[in-house]
């Protein structure tokens, strides 16, 4: 692949719009391209960093949590996940994810990367995680509005969930897709 010296957008200013602390943050910026063009209107949406679990078991199996969620609308099958908290690591909040949304735990851990969620509004960084070897040591308690039972399902199953369309979020199936690959 034949690359050429791009450069980025210069933010000229940035006004919020809408604030909502510390779930969401909207603003509205004027940037400058590379080619000196400006755009008066362009929106940056900051959301929470956050993570995002595939926690495979000894027998290779994975931690799979059904739930509604409120964005989609519907029930379907999900990953570990949750926001990082102030002075807490990605990692740090990837293992206390796992042990309260699901009771499992493991020692084995590998991050397989950080990506956006939207490539031109941004909308928070989410950390991907690999656990392997996980086991359970304690009941769930997320102690927030989730309500789910925890499944296990090996890279069979996950891969027809993911073609029936019962994994409704697109940060899930990348996440659970990379790290089937990775495992």
């Amino acid at each position: 692949m034949r690359e050429t010296a791009l450069k980025p957008w210069t933010v000229l200013t940035s006004e919020s719009v809408f604030q909502s602390p510390p779930w969401i943050q909207v603003s509205r910026q004027t940037v400058r391209l590379p080619d000196g063009r400006t755009i008066d209107d362009y929106h940056q949406i900051t959301l929470a960093d956050y993570v995002i679990v595939v926690a495979q078991t000894v027998d290779h199996r994975v931690v799979i949590e059904r739930m509604y969620k409120h964005g989609p609308g519907r029930v379907g099958l999900m990953l570990p996940a949750g926001g990082i908290n102030p002075g807490e690591s990605p990692l740090q909040t990837a293992q206390r994810e796992l042990l309260e949304e699901t009771g499992y735990s493991a020692d084995e851990w590998r991050c397989l990367g950080q990506f956006v969620c939207h490539a031109n509004y941004g909308c928070g960084l989410a950390h991907i995680f690999l656990a392997h070897d996980a086991r359970r040591v304690a009941d769930p308690d997320s102690g927030d509005l989730e309500e789910m039972e925890i499944l296990l399902l090996d890279p069979r199953e996950i891969r027809t969930a993911i073609r029936n369309g019962e994994m409704p979020s697109l940060g899930v199936v990348a996440a659970a897709l990379l790290t089937l690959d990775a495992s």
